[in-house]
């Protein structure tokens, strides 16, 4: 039972639900924020180098500030919405992003940029699980669920490809702080209209609040995505600053789990990963994140230092994977509702498979309309899975869960990311390194620098000039392609993988008639399909999309679909749990 006002009362308060749908918007909002912040300082990075003039640890610790802190507090912020209210937590959060931002903006040492970005961090953890549970609250119906998801997956997307954009032009006609300035305005309104929109929710709040637990995930999390990046980076996996996070992290993850099992109120009621829905959610978007940010870190080096575009003609050629994806999430809700999550996730990944295989014929010359196809269908098939996973994790999770289960989904978004960067990271550089071993003309110290990134070698080729430099160089782009056909062939099976994973998924999107909260919710609904039987004497009790019904068919206001007349068990009404 709920500690607070119901989201489905306070909206009919507020004046009906079409109110819902300006909830929608706030939250969206607050996404696309979070979503360019974490993207919007890449193009900024040689400016901050020119003002600031940071360390290289410095200058490392300004960059993944911002994603480490966000990743290791999500399911911290996430359950403790679930505790103290999920609107409580998310107008925290846009006060700190706000005035993290006016730091960040004016810092003038490293260090208080770093400090800036940290804070960000912590606000951005507080904002992310808090919309999507906050979503999962004010959407109770699953079709409409779906498509707010499609919304809010569609927004997420616009604000990761716009933030490189936009921090560009700040950039060019302002300065480097302007990257972050702008959220101050924004969240000066959104603030208000939050607190004045938002309805409160909140899980049952029942025995106290695992403070020693919630700190064991943020710590474990943060080991695991600290050894991760530095693998990515190119660290050696057995070197101690790799290893040692990733094996403390790992276990702080196990002896969290362990702990949550034995509480009688835990954090996170680990009994959701026993369900197969869930589980396969969450390791899909851990794997379509990983090819995602995998495949688009290579695919911006192989545009500017094998074609050699520029940044901004960069971005212009990937805006078709952003506007594929947008149509992904436009249309996700309509695709799950006729084709179930198993075969849309499963469809998305082999699309995905499709896409990356077919921009296996790039080469050493520019062929943009294969670009722009490759991208298309790599956009929207990648879309298609994380729409659908996302939404079949959340409606999975019963609704006094649904902060702890959107820190996990988020929190498996930033593990796939950072994985992708380090495992496809380590097999292009694998299969990019040997093809600079025996360049003739080049010496071996040359040549082993060269064979740390395209960027290097380049370098190296310059200052050996000549004949040697320019064989260097051809060597070098050979090298290269080559180590991006083999990196594309591994996240195709990757992909396909998913693909399999996926068949553990529901065939069906089942949608509860009625999927309310508490006791007045349940009678408003049953008010209203009276209504409904009482004025349109006459109409078949059930009816599929295709006009025929059934006995076994349940008929759902304003809804053409058929849908299984099986009902949640009474343990997890409410959480919108598919069929198997």
């Amino acid at each position: 039972m709920s500690g607070t006002t119901t989201a489905g009362a306070r909206l009919r308060a507020a004046g009906g639900g079409t109110n819902r749908w300006v909830v929608l918007v706030v939250l969206c909002v607050s996404l696309l924020l979070v979503a360019l912040d974490a993207t919007v300082l890449h193009v900024a990075v040689p400016a901050v180098t020119e003002d600031l003039r940071p360390s290289s640890t410095a200058l490392l610790w300004i960059v993944d500030a911002y994603p480490l802190v966000c990743a290791s507090l999500l399911i911290l912020f996430g359950t403790l919405g679930d505790r103290i209210g999920r609107r409580r937590v998310l107008l925290g959060g846009y006060a700190l992003f706000g005035a993290a931002s006016a730091v960040a903006a004016f810092a003038d040492t490293p260090a208080v940029l770093i400090v800036a970005r940290a804070l960000l961090g912590v606000g951005g953890a507080m904002i992310m699980p808090a919309t999507l549970s906050i979503l999962r609250a004010v959407f109770p119906d699953r079709r409409e669920r779906a498509t707010a998801i499609g919304v809010w997956t569609a927004v997420a997307a616009i604000g990761a490809a716009t933030g490189p954009v936009l921090g560009g032009f700040l950039v060019e006609h302002y300065w480097w702080g302007s990257v972050f300035l702008i959220n101050i305005p924004l969240m000066a309104l959104i603030l208000p209209a939050g607190r004045w929109l938002l309805p409160e929710s909140r899980g049952s709040g029942q025995g106290p609040w695992d403070v020693l637990g919630a700190l064991m995930a943020a710590a474990g999390v943060l080991g695991a995505v600290i050894g991760v990046k530095r693998a990515g980076a190119g660290d050696e996996l057995l070197s101690p600053a790799t290893l040692g996070p990733l094996l403390l992290g790992a276990a702080l993850l196990v002896l969290f789990v362990r702990r949550q099992r034995r509480r009688a109120h835990p954090l996170i009621d680990m009994r959701l990963f026993s369900r197969a829905a869930f589980t396969t959610s969450v390791g899909c978007i851990v794997l379509a994140m990983l090819a995602l940010v995998g495949l688009e870190l290579i695919a911006v080096q192989y545009l500017q230092l094998v074609l050699g575009l520029s940044p901004l003609e960069t971005g212009l050629r990937l805006l078709p994977l952003t506007f594929a994806a947008m149509a992904a999430g436009a249309t996700g809700s309509y695709t799950l509702a006729r084709v179930g999550p198993r075969r849309m996730v499963g469809g998305g990944f082999v699309l995905t498979a499709g896409s990356v295989l077919l921009l296996v014929l790039m080469g050493q010359h520019d062929r943009p309309l294969l670009l722009t196809v490759g991208f298309v269908l790599l956009g929207f098939g990648l879309q298609t899975t994380l729409f659908a996973a996302y939404e079949s994790m959340l409606s999975e999770a019963p609704a006094d869960s649904a902060g702890g289960a959107a820190a996990i989904g988020e929190t498996s978004y930033q593990l796939g990311a950072g994985m992708g960067i380090a495992l496809l990271g380590s097999v292009m550089n694998a299969a990019y390194a040997p093809g600079l071993a025996r360049v003739p003309g080049v010496p071996a110290e040359a040549a082993a620098a060269a064979s740390n990134s395209l960027g290097e070698a380049y370098q190296v080729a310059a200052g050996l000039g000549g004949a040697a430099g320019e064989a260097l160089h051809t060597a070098a782009r050979h090298a290269f392609v080559h180590g991006l056909h083999v990196t594309l062939a591994v996240s195709a099976a990757l992909l396909l993988s998913g693909a399999v994973m996926a068949l553990r998924l529901p065939r069906v999107m089942e949608a509860p008639a009625q999927e309310s909260t508490t006791a007045a919710d349940h009678a408003a609904d049953h008010a209203d399909h009276a209504a409904v039987d009482r004025t349109a004497p006459g109409v078949p009790a059930s009816r599929g999309a295709s006009g025929a019904h059934g006995p076994h068919d349940r008929h759902q206001p304003g809804d053409g679909t058929r849908v299984p007349a099986r009902r949640a068990p009474a343990e997890t009404a409410g959480s919108g749990r598919t069929a198997h």
